[in-house]
């Protein structure tokens, strides 16, 4: 294909996951209450508030665009992956792929751990701190950012074994050398923990260090496993 060829390609997946993810978001617009509802379970208190006539509407506008991408993603994701393929080899494809497909997996799962797991906790720790004069008054855009922040924050910490994989492949460190530093790497985790927990708080931040520090073993395990199994004419 000449460069004006694969820029009308090009061309062709931007439109096309545009069109998925307006049509997705349309079509989320009209769930947008329900899943607000949703969102909203974890909260002890009974019901949140709007400060102006226009916050309801625009948090439901961004309900909208966050759930259509994510309903969205797999489908980008499949367009991207046949728009670069056919310039790759067999092998590299084979490769490839399994960290395609186990990248948006894990930002999936650290989504749901968190909803399920850490916000539940650290909304009743938070709120624990009213007095009986004191009572929570959370406006719906305050919850719905502090949900989105925790989910997607929890979504990328979750890169981290696909991020150990890839370098222990590629050769730029080794299982061997990630077991003689892993104090450091707690360290490290620990540190992003806390720059990356919305909360700033030591509940929350041990909440998402604890599932990371798990992931990372389990990457190094793994990663032995990958670059044992590797033979010298790859």
């Amino acid at each position: 294909m000449s460069f004006l060829d694969h820029l009308g390609e090009l061309r062709k997946v931007l439109v096309q996951s545009c069109v998925v993810f307006t049509v997705l978001m349309v079509v989320c617009w009209f769930f947008s209450g329900r899943i607000l509802d949703v969102l909203v379970r974890p909260l002890p208190v009974k019901s949140l508030y709007f400060n102006s006539p226009m916050e309801a509407f625009m948090v439901r506008v961004n309900i909208s665009l966050a759930v259509g991408f994510m309903l969205a993603f797999p489908f980008i994701l499949f367009r991207v992956w046949a728009f670069v393929s056919p310039g790759l080899f067999s092998h590299e494809r084979k490769k490839i792929f399994p960290f395609v497909v186990a990248s948006s997996a894990l930002f999936y799962a650290g989504v749901l751990f968190c909803y399920i797991v850490l916000i539940p906790i650290a909304l009743k720790m938070l709120l624990s701190f009213g007095t009986a004069r004191v009572n929570p008054l959370i406006s719906v855009n305050s919850y719905f950012g502090f949900v989105a922040r925790m989910c997607f924050a929890f979504g990328v910490v979750f890169q981290l074994p696909v991020a150990v994989l890839i370098l222990s492949i590629l050769g730029i460190v080794t299982p061997r050398w990630l077991v003689r530093q892993w104090r450091n790497g707690v360290v490290v985790i620990l540190v992003a923990s806390a720059v990356l927990t919305p909360t700033q708080d030591a509940l929350s931040m041990m909440a998402m260090a604890i599932p990371v520090m798990v992931l990372y073993a389990a990457s190094i395990l793994i990663a032995f496993v990958i670059v044992r199994k590797k033979t010298p004419d790859e």
